[in-house]
């Protein structure tokens, strides 16, 4: 007896909404006595990390290194052998004879929106096996209602999501072995509906003051070291610039397509010379949140969209006044789309993916240079746009768009992300201003303070983006348009970020991170213009401002999330 299936693959990919068909063929030798034929159409999400060494070290659950956490995010059931008219005519606990030779039955499933964790995970999907280990994973009540995410790999022996089509040939007798097959394929969510252009930006600021001896010329000879400086004149003074790195609002990055951006460079003081771009290098930053019960580990990834060096383009010249604003121009990263291994931010039960946005602008002044990094979160959706009908229903229902935000709660800030995982908001830390403390790390939360800030966090907190329900979408014909590549290739893995409440170790092949292998899109260090800059070594900021118009000093948003 053998049983295979045949998936009809007209995409690359899946998506919500779609049908999934194929037939299982069942080939048999001889009569075969068979209880049923059973089709599951399934979605996994699974981790497992080790416990850090010195947790067990201490005789802290010494018996259990290892911990396994299983969600079917995806659970559907048909069963194609007895049809119900077999069943009708014969009620035999023996099972039915199938005759020799080849038999085919056709399956259906159509893909819903949301995923749907059981409360406890069958023994089969609950055990793993590392080596000559045998590993259960133990029932989780922590769940996260939200749309299906996509497929994910990359982590081995860490993190995955797979969905696939197994089929179970059932035998009647109990020391007969159940037959099965399965068939996994590639699963890519439709977007959430985008809320109209407001005609706002976000963004990131640094500022920066060339001293005033940049355009002194060089003394040349062999003590020109060892020579003080020619002090400047009493008039001159130390030139002052800005750079923007500005997104639209809400920031939304799109799959397979390039980095919607500019970049701005603001002359803050009159100057005797000209300001220069010399290097420009542009990164996208994920970060993978990985989390088996009370362990977590979060993975970092980057993406290098561009990488320039040694430019040398000139932004404006000495007469301009202060105040003029350059505009770098966009033809460095408007051919460049974000590469397809690159999936969609998601929030699924122990798995996030959430991304930052980084450039790297390198300005020379005169004989000085400085290398200012600017990070901005953004989220990327897999530019799969839902269906007309879809949308016309949430309308219906009174879902109004000026309510909508940004994917998976993951711009629409720390608390209302929380809430939307149903889980407590992380606190946020004070604000600075940039003007009067030092920039503070990366992963604290700042704003500037200005009246415009102060009027905002008097504004009511930004409601729950609304998700599209399985129930609104039952007759929804499928997606009719174009769809993204997207491509599950190894991904290479810089170090993990450890959490405050819990610190794992990825197990397997791979799992401990920090591989070179490079993927499409991602480049190893040594292609890096930058190889030594790390997730925590840039500050980052963001804020709110009519499109074209700057604001006082940078700012920022971000935060953890459990």
């Amino acid at each position: 007896m053998s049983a295979r299936i045949q998936l009809d693959r007209p995409h690359a990919h899946f998506t919500n909404l779609d049908y999934i068909s194929g037939q299982v063929v069942l080939n048999l030798s001889s009569d075969e006595a068979i209880s049923s034929i059973l089709v599951k159409l399934e979605g996994e999400s699974k981790t497992r990390l080790a416990r850090p060494k010195t947790a067990y070290a201490e005789g802290q659950n010494s018996s259990k290194k290892t911990e396994l956490e299983v969600h079917k995010i995806l659970y559907k059931v048909e069963e194609v052998f007895p049809s119900g008219e077999i069943k009708k005519q014969t009620s035999s606990t023996a099972g039915y004879t199938l005759p020799g030779g080849q038999h085919v039955y056709p399956f259906r499933f159509k893909i819903p929106f949301n995923n749907n964790c059981p409360t406890s995970n069958s023994l089969f999907s609950s055990v793993n096996f590392s080596g000559v280990r045998m590993e259960i994973a133990r029932d989780t009540d922590k769940h996260v209602k939200n749309s299906l995410p996509p497929s994910l790999t990359g982590f081995p022996g860490e993190a995955e999501i797979r969905y696939f089509v197994k089929a179970t040939v059932v035998r009647p007798r109990f020391y007969q072995e159940n037959h099965r097959a399965v068939s996994e394929f590639t699963f890519l969510p439709i977007e959430p509906p985008r809320p109209p252009d407001s005609g706002q930006e976000t963004y990131a600021r640094r500022q920066h003051q060339f001293p005033t001896g940049a355009l002194a010329p060089r003394k040349k000879g062999l003590l020109a070291a060892f020579r003080p400086p020619s002090p400047p004149p009493p008039d001159v003074v130390a030139p002052l610039f800005s750079v923007d790195v500005r997104l639209p609002n809400p920031s939304i990055a799109t799959c397979n397509e390039a980095l919607p951006i500019r970049v701005l460079v603001k002359r803050l003081s009159a100057c005797l010379g000209a300001v220069y771009l010399q290097t420009l290098q542009i990164e996208l930053l994920g970060f993978t949140k990985v989390r088996a019960h009370e362990l977590q580990r979060t993975e970092y990834g980057s993406w290098v969209i561009v990488s320039l060096s040694n430019m040398g383009v000139k932004l404006g010249g000495p007469a301009d006044a202060a105040g003029t604003e350059v505009v770098v121009d966009d033809v460095h990263w408007r051919n460049k789309p974000l590469p397809s291994t690159v999936a969609p931010s998601f929030v699924t039960c122990n798995i996030t993916r959430t991304y930052q946005l980084e450039v790297r602008v390198g300005l020379a002044y005169g004989s000085e240079t400085i290398l200012l990094p600017l990070r901005h979160p953004i989220s990327v959706f897999s530019g799969i746009s839902p269906p007309p009908a879809l949308l016309a229903k949430m309308a219906q229902r009174g879902v109004p768009y000026a309510e909508l935000s940004v994917n998976t709660n993951l711009a629409a800030g720390p608390a209302a992300a929380a809430a939307g995982a149903g889980l407590s908001p992380t606190p946020m830390t004070p604000s600075y201003a940039q003007d009067l403390h030092p920039p503070p790390r990366l992963g604290e939360v700042h704003t500037p303070l200005t009246a415009a800030a102060g009027a905002n966090a008097n504004a009511k907190p930004e409601l729950a983006p609304p998700s599209y329900e399985d129930a609104m979408a039952e007759d929804v014909a499928p997606v009719d348009g174009h769809r993204r590549h997207y491509s599950m290739q190894p991904v290479a893995r810089g170090r993990a970020a450890a959490d405050d409440d819990g610190n794992g170790h990825g197990v397997g092949g791979g799992g401990g991170g920090g591989g070179e292998k490079a993927a499409d899109g991602f480049r190893p260090d040594a292609e890096r213009l930058f190889p030594d800059s790390q997730p925590g070594e840039a500050p980052f900021g963001s804020t709110t401002a009519a499109a074209g118009v700057g604001g006082g000093g940078g700012g920022g948003a971000g935060a953890g999330r459990d």
